[in-house]
């Protein structure tokens, strides 16, 4: 580490080039492999590094793997003049285009994917970003609704709790699909079909499955 003028640390040109190598080779060991079966030892050698160098710049496994998680989050705002995320009904349209981008960086998806999974078993080092990023993106997701239904004069439903858990819901498990199989479907395509009809079904609602049965 160095210190500018005004004694502040800063990060030379070169360690944060081998910082980023490192995280590149992490999202796909982790994405192939899992947090468990993956090793730092793997990483180290797609780097062509040692294990101790990892260790040097990360410091041990897990935080290496909270690193992952902030680096995928990084790459959905890498395209945003802003280099944050959208609020309001602007939102619906971020959470389609990123669903459009995801498909151009495969890797990063199946590491989330693989992450995001493991997090649910005790102890798992991603478990509290997790639970936060859902909280987080479930209250934006719902003051998104809230707008979009003062916008359109509706009354607000009270399925806006649902349809946000839905629409986070949703989106992961269609890029567990697309993963699996995808000469299938566009992730894209998918997801703003999917998030369309859900913000349909919130502003116009239309009969409940109950209503549908013959009985």
């Amino acid at each position: 580490m160095a210190k500018d003028a005004d004694g502040n640390t800063t990060v030379r040109p070169a360690t944060r080039e081998k910082r980023e190598q490192i995280l590149k080779a992490a999202v796909e060991i982790f994405g192939n492999k899992g947090s468990t079966n993956g090793t730092l030892a793997d990483v180290a050698e797609q780097v062509g590094i040692t294990h101790a160098g990892v260790l040097h710049h990360f410091g041990s496994k897990q935080k290496l793997l909270l690193e992952v998680l902030a680096y995928r989050d990084q790459a959905d705002v890498a395209e945003l003049a802003e280099k944050h995320i959208p609020g309001g009904p602007e939102l619906f349209l971020h959470l389609v285009r990123t669903a459009i981008a995801n498909e151009r960086r495969p890797g990063i998806v199946q590491a989330y994917t693989v992450l995001s999974s493991e997090s649910v078993t005790d102890n798992h080092p991603g478990r509290d970003y997790f639970e936060d990023r859902y909280t987080t993106l479930r209250r934006e997701v719902t003051d998104a609704f809230h707008l979009l239904c003062a916008q359109e004069g509706v009354t607000e439903p009270d399925t806006i709790a649902a349809a946000a858990a839905s629409i986070l819901a949703v989106m992961d498990g269609l890029q567990l699909q697309w993963l699996l199989h995808r000469d299938v479907f566009g992730l894209g395509e998918a997801s703003e079909f999917a998030i369309r009809s859900i913000v349909n079904g919130v502003l116009h609602p239309g009969p409940t499955l109950e209503s549908y049965r013959h009985d």
